[in-house]
């Protein structure tokens, strides 16, 4: 597992699991030539996307942002669409960190889409239980909403067996909150309509995770958009607002850094590279 240490806050990486998808509905109307300059690509024409929650520790609660993809949940065909090669392994993660899932304390969660939601409930016999079952999950009101009731289009990543068993633990909002001093969570809408970010201040300096508006690295032009965003326009927006110069940025999905900042040309100028998980 990675570790960052920032200021008194610490940053681990927990393993869980991978996708492969399609680069072109990653970048959007990018063109690949252009994307693929950035990040990398395979003769599938998927990229690499790590599902892994964030493990912060230093406000004296162990908080988690986004669940992973869960293990034993997806079926063959799911695998093979998704690119599914490594589920999540939660448990050890949490193991090496002299943690167990009933001492997470607070789950942040960005949105409710499967590949981030999925470890949120672990099958039992022939039932889902909560899996991190001592922890209160913040998500904004919204995306709450949408997952108990998906429409045409969302019900292929909101299930039933990820939201049910731990509805007594949500707590939701409306446009921001914060969960502990020094954590606030946005409501930004774009990828999916209730998608939100999270700002984190420690020593006067303040770390955004910005979800899947920006999944990657590759992904700080605001411009560059999924395909799989519900709202693109609204996407882009929140990009324009909250990618800022010489400020570091955490990601759940990238396959190369686990942070980074840049300087006002965006190029980099400081990171903190993901090490290869050996499986």
């Amino acid at each position: 597992m990675d570790q960052w240490k920032k200021g008194k806050l610490t940053f681990t990486w927990l393993n869980g699991g991978v996708t492969h998808m399609d680069g072109g509905a990653m970048f959007g109307v990018v063109p690949k030539p252009l994307w693929s300059k950035k990040y990398a690509v395979n003769e599938l024409n998927q990229i690499e996307l790590r599902t892994e929650p964030i493990l912060i520790q230093g406000l004296g609660k162990n908080i988690l942002i986004d669940a992973g993809i869960g293990f034993g949940k997806l079926t063959d065909k799911q695998k093979r669409n998704y690119g599914v090669n490594e589920e999540s392994s939660i448990l050890s993660s949490l193991e090496e960190c002299h943690l167990t899932p009933a001492d997470i304390d607070l789950v942040l969660m960005t949105h409710l889409h499967f590949d981030h939601a999925s470890g949120l409930t672990a099958k039992k016999q022939d039932t889902f239980v909560s899996v991190f079952e001592n922890a209160t999950i913040y998500v904004s009101e919204v995306e709450w909403k949408e997952m108990q009731h998906p429409n045409i289009r969302s019900k292929n990543t909101y299930w039933e067996e990820n939201w049910q068993p731990i509805a007594h633990q949500v707590t939701t909002f409306q446009e921001k909150i914060s969960p502990l001093e020094g954590i606030t969570m946005i409501h930004t809408g774009g990828h999916s309509d209730g998608h939100c970010i999270i700002e984190i201040e420690e020593a006067g300096e303040k770390l955004y995770h910005l979800g899947d508006i920006m999944p990657t690295h590759a992904h700080k032009n605001p411009l560059w958009v999924l395909a799989y965003d519900d709202y693109p326009m609204t996407s882009i927006a929140a990009k324009e607002q909250w990618i800022k110069p010489h400020t570091w940025y955490v990601f759940y999905h990238d396959s190369v850094y686990r942070a980074v900042k840049w300087d006002e040309d965006y190029q980099i100028i400081d990171h903190v590279r993901r090490t290869r998980n050996v499986t």
